[in-house]
């Protein structure tokens, strides 16, 4: 009925509650026939209470720690090697594409918007910017392949 281990409520502890409020709070009931009625009622409710308060906490859904493994917090060396190369082969990208491309993605990696990129590169539309964005992308991912 209830769990034993780890401070949780037993059926003692259900039984011992009850008495509890039996004497506290209905010490004038004497009868037989209205104390057992009223223990049961009391009982129910404290199960269901205990029951209410397993499931806000989950405990009916837990599973135990022993049944997952511990992740290993160091990335995979494979990957840990794969990023290492993929960043190796964007910086040659990048450092062959010209100054205006690498201009725009530094000022686009600041966060910078198209206006305010227009701005300070000094282009007369915001619909050049977004051709040199356009160029500035296809050229980098021509020379990431080709890096492959």
């Amino acid at each position: 009925m209830m769990k034993g281990a780890g401070g949780a409520a037993t059926e003692e502890d259900v039984a011992q509650e009850t008495l509890l409020v039996l004497e506290e709070k209905y010490s004038q009931v004497e009868a037989l026939e209205d104390l057992v009625p009223l223990a049961m009622q009391i009982a129910r409710y404290k199960i269901m209470a205990l029951h209410t308060k397993s499931l806000r906490r989950g405990e009916s859904a837990s599973v135990p720690v022993e049944e997952f493994p511990i992740a290993d917090p160091a990335e995979d060396p494979e990957a840990l090697l794969e990023r290492r190369e993929r960043l190796d082969r964007l910086e040659t990208a990048l450092l062959a594409l010209g100054d205006r491309c690498r201009d725009l993605f530094r000022l686009k990696l600041q966060g910078l918007r198209f206006p305010e990129i227009q701005h300070i590169m000094g282009a007369e539309s915001i619909n050049t910017v977004y051709t040199w964005d356009l160029r500035c992308r296809k050229q980098l991912l021509e020379r990431m392949k080709g890096g492959r």
